[in-house]
């Protein structure tokens, strides 16, 4: 589990949008989990594009744009879930995922990079656009700082890696890191009703 193919990660640098040469190939997937990742993703995409808007704004309803791999869109950050979900599988120590965590959560982070501070600093702000949205009653504040995080969780990709990190304390700092936004983003599609997924 979790090699680069099977789980459309490699080592935190390749394109994020490519999700078509990134993900499981269907015939290795049980059809039923198919047709209930391809509900997720759907119902997922008409949520998340209401929810996205500000809630006094028009907007014009498109399939197209609700499923697009590009933008603030439902499949996009579930891809974004997906992913960082996959590098934690694969680089998890401990036999399980509980294990795992526990021993990440004793590591330091080192923050060195501009992508590193960056990445850091977003998710800073989470407990704060939680309760901007509160107080405003706008989701549409929880869609867009998710989705800046994801922006800079990309950055963090094409300058961080975590395979090829220069010491185990920076692999363990970035896997800390990633494993803080894998909980920042769950949560937040939970929040706005948005299904989970493993892998699409």
């Amino acid at each position: 589990e979790g090699d680069e193919k099977g789980e459309g990660v490699g080592d935190g640098r390749t394109d994020p949008t490519q999700i078509s040469s990134q993900t499981t190939e269907p015939s290795e997937r049980p059809a039923e989990e198919i047709a209930k990742t391809a509900r997720a993703v759907g119902i997922g995409a008409v949520k998340y594009a209401d929810l996205a808007m500000n809630r006094e704004s028009n907007y014009r309803f498109s399939y197209e744009k609700m499923l697009s791999m590009q933008g603030n869109t439902a499949p996009y950050m579930l891809y974004a879930l997906v992913r960082v979900k996959g590098i934690l599988r694969r680089f998890a120590v401990g036999e399980t995922e509980k294990e795992g965590r526990a021993s990440l959560s004793s590591s330091s982070l080192l923050l060195e990079s501009p992508e590193e501070l960056g990445l850091a600093r977003k998710l800073v702000l989470f407990p704060w656009t939680l309760d901007r949205v509160g107080q405003e009653l706008y989701p549409n504040l929880l869609s867009e700082y998710i989705f800046e995080l994801s922006q800079r969780l990309n950055k963090f990709y094409e300058n961080c890696p975590v395979a090829d990190a220069s010491s185990k304390e920076l692999q363990e700092s970035r896997l800390l890191l990633l494993s803080l936004v894998e909980s920042v983003l769950s949560l937040s599609l939970q929040l706005l009703g948005i299904p989970s997924v493993e892998r699409l």
